[in-house]
């Protein structure tokens, strides 16, 4: 077989190096700028890289410089979390990004070694040609997506799905979820690649699979698989956009309180008012008769307050990020998932002594109970998260069981004025599609949003401003499939395909390939 011109191309180093700014510009697909087309022309540039690499060492590079590019464009904010507002010297915020990276990146490249050594997609070797691009490679990226999302706690951010919430693809989130739709926009981009190297009749296979897809994509649009229930609920949702170096300062814990408590006093009345995360700032023995007295002023209105607040578990060492419901009880729920180098250090011990040493900050939260109760809220049950933990969206599905609404706090004052928090938010409408309920959201300095059971931003807040939100939700009952069954069915199909691809790969002669032997050996 003649080689293409893409191939002689992408076995140059020009094509390798070439990797690290398309991944940055895959980042763009992402919310703020959602240029959600570069999530399937991106991976194709990747998959050609692997397609062709004239070795596996060449196509772990290009695996490597792809994520390092798409990391350190879409999560540069992470400096400024971990220096500006954490304080931490800025060589160990440079040191602790690229080293983030450089794991993340590390992901990718050994899975382009692997499926260049151990499954060639040449077309005359084994099962390549239009199987590879189309299956294989689609399959493997959507199983690394799901990896990356919680190995070593995990780092759910850029998968690819979360980029096709205004696409026709979004129509499968309460069928899939996200790393279901990341499988179909790769699948996607294995079309353009078989677009672009195979034979007539592959091309028609390709075009007819993207079809098919797009199509019934968005024909599920508009499919409800939840069901109203009860009476629509009118909330508030505060933002007090208190800086993040003002938050803890004595000085302004007074002018914090009173803040929060004139901008809720003319809401209560509404059925749900909800502050942001660790609103308050102190812990509940020392705050005991402020939130007393709006806990009964928001009784005798027949309203639920729900605030984010710390508070003290078994003992003083014990400090969890929680989340206060004021109803007819009190109510808590503790975060989960912390935040690594923001609420817990995911290093030895002898590290932590090294940093007590050097007097350099450190705290330690300690994460909540993983099967937690639905909060009550009137008539309504509650699906909480705060902060980050919304990115792992299987393990809010259990409570989905009871909740009829969900509610996400979180203080995106940690990244500053950057891409993060539109991102965060993007994060948020996937989850909301997933499960089908609506979502309220409460952000110190923004973005605050009431989301509609099917995405749609239904209204959002300035960032860096003190205001209300308003609005009215409808809450809603039963499972979508995707709550049914959560990623496993997505995560199985891939598996099996890499297995079968291999098993296949194994029961088929080697063969040279433009006068040189195929990568099996």
């Amino acid at each position: 077989m003649k080689p293409l011109p893409l191939q002689y191309f992408f076995e140059t180093r020009l094509a390798q190096w070439l990797a690290l700014p398309v991944g940055g510009l895959l980042s763009l697909a992402f919310a703020p700028f959602e240029w959600w087309p570069l999530a399937i022309l991106c991976p194709t540039f990747l998959f050609l890289s692997w397609r062709f690499a004239a070795s596996p060492r060449h196509a772990a590079k290009a695996g490597f410089l792809f994520t390092v590019g798409l990391f350190l464009s879409g999560t540069y904010w992470l400096y400024n979390t971990i220096h500006e507002i954490g304080h931490a010297p800025a060589w160990i915020a440079i040191f602790l990004m690229f080293a983030m990276v450089a794991i993340l990146g590390s992901y990718t490249a050994a899975l382009g070694y692997g499926l260049t050594r151990w499954l060639p997609s040449r077309a005359s070797a084994g099962i390549g040609g239009i199987w590879h691009p189309l299956i294989v490679y689609p399959a493997a990226y959507a199983l690394l997506e799901w990896f990356r999302g919680w190995f070593l706690s995990g780092f759910p951010w850029f998968a690819l799905g979360y980029s096709q919430t205004d696409s026709p693809l979004a129509g499968y989130a309460p069928i899939v979820g996200v790393y279901g739709i990341s499988l179909l926009a790769a699948i996607s981009a294995g079309v353009l690649v078989v677009l672009l190297t195979s034979t007539r009749r592959e091309r028609i296979i390709a075009v007819a699979t993207g079809a098919a897809i797009w199509v019934t994509g968005a024909a599920l649009w508009n499919h409800e698989w939840t069901q109203p229930i009860g009476r629509p609920v009118t909330v508030a949702i505060v933002q007090g956009a208190v800086p993040q170096d003002l938050k803890w300062s004595l000085e302004y814990r007074d002018s914090t309180l009173d803040l929060y408590r004139d901008l809720t006093l003319p809401q209560l009345g509404k059925d749900i008012v909800l502050w942001p995360e660790a609103a308050l700032p102190d812990m509940p023995d020392q705050l005991r008769d402020f939130v007393s007295q709006l806990w009964s002023a928001a009784r005798a209105k027949n309203t639920t307050l729900i605030t984010g607040m710390l508070h003290y578990g078994k003992d003083q060492d014990d400090i969890r990020n929680g989340l206060l419901a004021l109803d007819e009880e009190a109510q808590w729920y503790d975060k989960r998932r912390l935040v690594p180098f923001g609420e817990f250090f995911p290093v030895p011990s002898f590290v932590r002594a090294w940093m007590r040493l050097q007097s350099l900050p450190y705290t330690d939260i300690t994460a909540g109970e993983r099967n937690q109760p639905a909060l009550r809220a009137g008539a309504n049950k509650i699906g909480a998260t705060i902060c980050y933990e919304d990115a792992y969206g299987a393990e809010q599905l259990a409570v989905l069981k009871e909740a009829t609404l969900l509610v996400n706090v979180t203080n995106d004052a940690w990244f500053g004025d950057t891409t993060a928090a539109p991102q965060h938010l993007q994060i948020s409408r996937m989850r909301v599609m997933e499960a089908q309920r609506p979502l309220l959201r409460a952000a110190n300095d923004g973005i605050s949003a009431l989301i509609l059971a099917d995405g749609r931003v239904e209204k959002t807040l300035p960032r860096f401003k003190p205001d209300v939100l308003t609005g009215v939700v409808q809450p809603r009952t039963g499972l979508t499939p995707y709550a049914h069954v959560g990623n496993w069915p997505v995560i199985l199909l891939c598996a099996v395909v890499i297995a079968g691809a291999v098993v296949i790969r194994r029961r088929t002669p080697r063969k040279t390939v433009t006068g040189r032997e195929s990568h099996g050996a």
